[in-house]
């Protein structure tokens, strides 16, 4: 049976024995803090199954070197030629090397792996219109992945939409600056933001976003620096850092209350509302009127209210089917680093 690698983040932990069941997985591997390697019958499952939205990135696992590369003479060298011998002939677009544990303070896999791309791709003698970065992807063609770590080497072809993300391991980890953050949630949007330009392209400057539940307004912050107009609603205050800023219209109402002005058409709503999650899906989809053709709908699942695996799946189908009701399409959803037990969902509103 082929081999599978997967990342399941760590909030999810409880739930690895359920996932695991239902991808039907056998000779189970934990490698580094959330990532899987095993074996199953039925590949379709990881994407394909009640266990899909909780796996955040996924390969094929075609070639393995379990060891441990700092006790490895040579390791750079003997690893980029052994991926060479095994992939060179299927062209892939460019080499991506991650860490196993991308979390760790140490700095000698994270230096490790920079070094290997280095020398894979000098190996490769890839074309010089190749990728040079992880976004100039073309999200649809084969990358090999590698992932490394004290276990050792595993690699597999995958295009960065199969595998759910544009790096090795899943979405652009996003730092954040104490000292000029709102909140964490601005790192969420950036995160979600990047991880959706394999989907479609990115909203392009002077365009007006919604933003319900804005408080204290990490988001609002996040898409005032790439240039949007947001109109921000919540009944508590933004940061003050944000006040007067010539592209932010604040208005302190509450979501159910709101009604945009007459003649209002947004391009986009944001909606990272807490509370109960059909409530919130509610919120925003009883707006769709406001929303031009093909906008963008970023909503939070919170999974407020279920703790199984099969309760958070019949939740997500309620919230999906709220949403479709409405005329708001699925795009794609996934766990980003910063999400908490939740899930960002992107939807697109129909033309007509």
């Amino acid at each position: 049976m082929p081999s599978h690698l997967i990342r399941v983040s760590e909030v999810f932990s409880g739930l690895v024995p359920e996932i695991l069941g239902l991808l039907g997985a056998e000779k189970v591997k934990k490698l580094g803090s959330e990532f899987f390697v095993f074996q199953t019958e039925s590949p379709d499952l990881i994407t394909d199954s009640p266990a899909a939205r909780f796996i955040r990135w996924h390969i094929p696992v075609e070639h393995s070197w379990p060891c441990n590369p700092e006790k490895m003479e040579g390791f750079i060298e003997k690893a980029a030629q052994s991926l060479y011998y095994k992939f060179e002939s299927r062209h892939p677009q460019t080499v991506l090397v991650g860490r196993l544990d991308p979390g760790s303070q140490k700095p000698y896999y994270k230096s490790l792996a920079s070094n290997l791309r280095g020398r894979t791709l000098q190996v490769f003698e890839l074309p010089e219109r190749a990728p040079k970065t992880a976004e100039e992807q073309n999200s649809s063609k084969q990358t090999l992945f590698c992932l490394i770590g004290k276990e050792g080497l595993f690699a597999g072809m995958a295009s960065p939409k199969a595998a759910n993300g544009l790096h090795p391991g899943g979405s652009k980890f996003i730092a954040q600056n104490a000292e000029d953050t709102v909140s964490r949630a601005g790192a969420k949007i950036a995160e979600g933001l990047h991880y959706l330009s394999m989907f479609r392209p990115a909203l392009p400057a002077g365009s007006h976003w919604l933003e319900l539940g804005a408080s204290p307004g990490g988001m609002t912050s996040e898409l005032l620096k790439r240039g949007y107009e947001v109109t921000a609603i919540d009944r508590a205050p933004l940061d003050p850092r944000l006040a007067n800023h010539r592209h932010l219209t604040f208005i302190k109402d509450d979501t159910a209350a709101f009604i945009p002005p007459r003649g209002a058409r947004y391009d986009a709503i944001l909606c990272d509302l807490n509370g109960p999650p059909l409530q919130a899906i509610a919120h925003l989809t009883r707006l769709t009127d406001f929303l031009k053709p093909r906008a963008l709908a970023v909503f939070t699942l919170k999974t407020t209210g279920a703790e199984t695996l099969m309760e958070i799946d019949a939740l997500e189908k309620q919230v999906l089917a709220h949403a479709e009701k409405a005329g708001l399409s699925l795009i794609a959803r996934t766990h980003l680093t910063y999400n908490r037990q939740e899930f960002t969902v992107f939807f697109e509103k129909s033309a007509d």
